[in-house]
């Protein structure tokens, strides 16, 4: 890493993207992520005004995100022009009814390349410019997850089936080195540095079926963790939105709930364990796996929440997936109302250098109380929140 120049790389890369596209008009989609802007100002660089820069409103980015990126981007010193395209009725029908993490993903990519398809056509662009990075290959090819933006690579002909041939000209870096790469072509620091966004954005944070109502409470829950969460600079944060629906028949409860209790040295009558309906990825020997998500709440005598240092929490959880296997995730209670409503939040925060592996943040208990309330409080069908315990591995750093 040390090694990297960026200089060399972005003078290399117009180089060949210029040689690649030549005169042809090229198409790029930008999410607003490090890597699909960092993408999109390279491009810009090498082909000037031939470069056609869209986003796509797929209904699956934060609040307000695909005008604040449009504005980045269109202004001094970037002045790449970019169009949003709203989908977002279009995408929400596609996935409606969808609980699979994996059938979510691959409906994603189907309908964002179909939707890229005829905005290409439209705009008379033979090329598609995309920001895959390396991670991205070596998860999907690896079996873990699909990302949405791999096609070459698990054997999708591009022109065959969209129409487009693709160019990648981010594909050999790692995060950080794209990261650097943004610093040198001037991006500021709100893109260059900001945390990881999947390409299929929410839809993998709102586990199981995506509903409007779930939909628009996850919004609500990640601008509270984003700002929240921003002072401690975690390589990844964000949060989660569950079913509060609970898995039936689950024989290792008792024996969960007992181990718990001996690891935090607490009477088992003040653990509550539940294995929630719906699942979660995870990874095994790496290979992706898909796995039960367990939710732990633990009492003090008077009833508040036994807190503990994080990484106690992280030996607990690593005790409980190592007995119970068919566990991927183990989720802490930092807050659980008396009422049960429809969902539950989940809190993410994890340090990583290569995205490959990752470790949980140590976040101080105060934080996480307080992120929890103002969560309970914007979202009113939310009755718990927890904070994820599980590193990558077992868990991968997305819930899906």
């Amino acid at each position: 890493m040390e090694s990297f120049d960026p200089k060399k790389f972005v003078e290399q890369q117009i180089e060949e993207i210029r040689k690649v596209i030549g005169r042809e008009r090229a198409l790029v989609a930008v999410s607003g992520g490090v890597d699909s802007t960092t993408c999109a100002v390279l491009t810009r660089k090498a082909i000037g005004e031939n470069l056609v820069c869209v986003i796509l409103d797929d209904a699956f980015m934060r609040d307000g995100e695909p005008e604040k990126v449009a504005e980045i981007l269109s202004k001094e010193p970037l002045n790449v022009p970019i169009k949003v395209v709203d989908v977002r009725e279009r995408f929400l029908t596609a996935m409606k009814g969808l609980r699979d993490a994996e059938e979510k993903r691959k409906k994603f990519r189907e309908t964002f390349y179909t939707v890229l398809s005829e905005t290409a056509k439209k705009e008379n662009c033979p090329v598609l410019v995309q920001g895959t990075i390396h991670a991205d290959i070596v998860e999907t090819v690896g079996g873990v997850k699909t990302q949405h933006n791999v096609l070459e690579q698990i054997g999708i002909n591009p022109m065959e089936k969209f129409g487009f041939k693709v160019v990648e000209p981010l594909l050999s870096l790692y995060k950080e080195q794209v990261r650097m790469v943004a610093r040198y072509l001037g991006l500021p620091p709100e893109i260059s540095e900001r945390q990881p966004f999947p390409g299929p954005g929410l839809s993998v944070r709102v586990v199981g079926e995506i509903r409007e109502d779930k939909l628009d409470a996850l919004k609500k829950a990640t601008s509270i963790v984003e700002s929240a969460l921003a002072e401690y600079k975690p390589s990844q944060y964000f949060a989660a939105i569950i079913d509060n629906e609970e898995s039936s028949r689950e024989p290792s409860i008792t024996h969960m709930r007992e181990t718990v209790a001996r690891l935090l040295n607490v009477p088992s009558r003040n653990v509550d364990v539940k294995i929630f309906a719906d699942k979660a990825t995870g990874l095994k020997g790496g290979q992706r796996r898909y796995g039960k998500i367990a939710g732990i709440k633990v009492e003090t005598a008077n009833g508040k929440v036994y807190q503990t240092a994080i990484r106690n929490l992280v030996s607990v959880q690593s005790k409980i997936i190592d007995v119970n296997p068919a566990v991927t995730r183990v989720f802490y209670a930092v807050k659980d109302l008396p009422e049960k409503k429809p969902y539950v939040v989940s809190i993410r925060a994890v340090q990583t250098k290569d995205f490959l592996t990752a470790q949980v943040s140590e976040i101080p208990w105060k934080t996480l109380e307080e992120t929890t309330v103002k969560i309970l409080e914007k979202c009113r069908n939310v009755s718990t929140v927890y904070y994820d315990i599980t590193p990558k591995p077992p868990a991968t750093i997305e819930m899906e």
